[in-house]
């Protein structure tokens, strides 16, 4: 594990990347509001990717001052930027140029990884949504989406399905929309976040390879 600053504009975001022997992709994580790298849900994501031979990197989008004012945690402009930030970075570090690149949202950082999916174009090889809000994406972006794109939600998190349902009418790539049963917005639920671990590694592993 390597801990690593990116810089992004003035500031600089703490981050920690785990590349496994010949790594079949990079997926960058973009937690949701309130949370950071350290996400407990993300971190289990990451090590089920990590076994299956994909390299992580979680980072702060926002720093811990920023993090304090509220209205940045949903500021979708920033958090996008802040994840191309990361991504010109794992372009430009010799380890991970060679290797494709995924990312993997969770809530409001599921509609930055979108927006970023959207202006990255065929850069970017695949992208998961877990109980994400890609609706905040905007119609915009969501209509230039390339990547092949992996909406994964709790069945029981009604109201999310629904937004999850608009967005994916909207999204003109390849396509997935899978419902984790009995799980709610945080898949708190005993196999639940298991369950999704698994869809998204399968996506990634699909997706990675296949991308040139």
């Amino acid at each position: 594990m390597s801990a690593v600053k990116i810089p992004a504009g003035s500031v600089e975001l703490s981050g920690e990347l785990i590349l496994p022997p010949a790594a079949a992709g990079v997926v960058l994580f973009a937690h949701g509001s309130g949370s950071s790298r350290f996400s407990p849900r993300n971190t289990y994501v990451a090590k089920v990717l990590q076994q299956r031979g994909i390299g992580t990197l979680l980072f702060d989008l926002l720093t811990r001052a920023e993090d304090q004012n509220y209205a940045l945690r949903f500021d979708i402009v920033l958090l996008t930027q802040r994840l191309l930030a990361a991504t010109a970075w794992l372009q430009a570090n010799p380890e991970t140029k060679p290797l494709q690149i995924g990312y993997f949202g969770a809530s409001t950082g599921a509609a930055a990884a979108l927006q970023a999916a959207a202006e990255m174009q065929d850069a970017v090889a695949a992208v998961v949504s877990r109980g994400g809000r890609p609706d905040l994406a905007g119609e915009s972006a969501l209509n230039r989406v390339t990547a092949p794109t992996l909406l994964i939600v709790g069945g029981a998190d009604y109201g999310v399905i629904e937004l999850n349902e608009q967005a994916y009418v909207l999204l003109r790539c390849k396509k997935q929309l899978s419902l984790v049963p009995g799980a709610t917005h945080l898949f708190e639920e005993p196999g639940t976040l298991e369950h999704a671990a698994q869809l998204a590694a399968d996506w990634f592993m699909q997706n990675l390879h296949n991308s040139v």
